[in-house]
């Protein structure tokens, strides 16, 4: 490792691996390590860096906003708040808009708002409210958040948990209604699991969890911090199904890969259970998350990336369909937003992630042995076929030679 690496690895917790590249500068769909070499970057920071690194319209709105005003808390109003919550509620045809930091915040301010809902306005009694997640669920990792998860490792050591929530397998509308009991106040999900390994539900799934929630009075809550603005080539994912949920959750994207920003949006009936006091954050909404959030959207219109995910993400796709190696057992994924799932008895993903390190390609491998493709929006179909090509020479180095690369 380089002195660099060696200093964040004595000096920092060990809650990340990373892979043996150390980065210094970044620009378009681009990085580059300490020795100048450049790589493509097939990550996109988990969504976060969408509009593609130092985004030129990014980067101004936030020296602009933060040579002008910074950090005065909610105590007081703000120039920069308003048109970015407006546009916010306007693209997404959400009522109210609450700002936040991380996406584990977002998702946390919905929780809370989902249980409050069911006690004022459902008339669930008094701390029996049930919230009904999805396995294979990553939705951030504070406590709540990891006790309804799946993964063994998310939840090791950290319970007891809080109670109130219930596990139902993904795509699974049946199970999802027989899941549902009179103190149910949510369905939280993930239009498309990223972390679970690039989880595409069967047709239709979402929109018949939509008509089984409104049946039973139960608030349909989307969580498209890494599948929305854009992603898999619609605003949000969840439209594919046709769907509008009760209350959404956006971030990652949203600070434009240069701080982070995220929103809980949602009905004005969901919403009108937060007064004030209830809920807050000294961060959420200041005037240069605002400013940049607000950049960020329009951004995505103005250079047409929805549009642009939507037709090179099908080419994304097909080129990794095409692929012909006994190593893949299955390509997934929506847009710009992939997986490569492999054979465990041949290799780990997380080794091939490597040796793609050493062809110029970065990425990461996530659950289901699973390779994940989540570049910038504004990549060009000439850059995925040049790292597809890379992903095909890696297998076939491996399929050639019987090395089993497992970890």
């Amino acid at each position: 490792m380089s002195d660099l690496a060696n200093l964040e690895a004595r000096f920092g917790a060990s809650n990340y691996a990373p892979l043996p590249v150390t980065i210094v500068r970044s620009n378009g769909v681009y990085v580059w390590d300490e020795s100048g070499r450049r790589y493509i970057d097939m990550m996109g920071a988990y969504s976060a860096a969408s509009f593609g690194h130092c985004h030129p319209r990014l980067v101004q709105a936030l020296t602009e906003q933060a040579r002008q005003l910074d950090t005065v808390s909610r105590a007081y109003f703000s120039d920069r708040l308003g048109p970015f919550l407006a546009r916010a509620c306007t693209l997404t045809g959400m009522d109210l808009a609450l700002p936040m930091n991380s996406g584990a915040e977002a998702v946390e301010t919905a929780l809370k708002a989902a249980r409050k809902w069911a006690y004022k306005v459902k008339g669930v009694p008094g701390d029996r409210a049930e919230i009904i997640a999805a396995e294979g669920n990553f939705h951030g990792r504070t406590i709540s958040i990891v006790g309804f998860s799946s993964v063994a490792q998310y939840r090791d050591g950290y319970g007891p948990f809080p109670p109130g929530f219930r596990l139902v397998p993904f795509g699974d509308a049946a199970a999802l209604k027989a899941a549902i009991t009179p103190n149910t106040a949510a369905f939280l999900v993930e239009p498309i699991q990223g972390e679970g390994g690039i989880n595409v539900p069967p047709p239709g799934y979402l929109a018949e969890a939509g008509r089984i929630c409104r049946a039973n009075n139960v608030l349909l809550l989307c969580d498209e911090i890494q599948s929305g603005l854009g992603r898999t080539g619609r605003l949000l994912a969840c439209q594919h199904d046709g769907v509008k949920p009760d209350g959404l959750m956006l971030g990652k994207a949203l600070g434009g890969g240069l701080l982070p920003v995220s929103l809980f949006l949602a009905r004005r009936e969901v919403m009108a259970v937060f007064t004030p006091g209830d809920h807050g954050s000294t961060f959420g909404g200041n005037p240069i998350a605002a400013a940049v959030g607000l950049a960020a959207l329009e951004t995505l219109i103005d250079e047409g990336l929805i549009e642009r995910a939507a037709t090179v993400g099908a080419h994304l796709l097909n080129r990794l369909a095409s692929i012909k190696n006994p190593i893949i057992r299955d390509v997934r994924g929506r847009g710009l937003f992939a997986g490569v799932e492999l054979d465990r008895d041949f290799a780990s993903a997380g080794a091939v992630a490597a040796r793609l390190l050493r062809a110029g390609v970065l990425t990461k491998d996530t659950h289901r042995n699973t390779i994940r493709f989540a570049p910038p929006l504004i990549i060009d179909q000439a850059q995925v076929d040049w790292a597809v090509d890379r992903l095909t020479e890696v297998l076939e180095d491996v399929a050639k030679t019987d090395t089993l690369l497992r970890q």
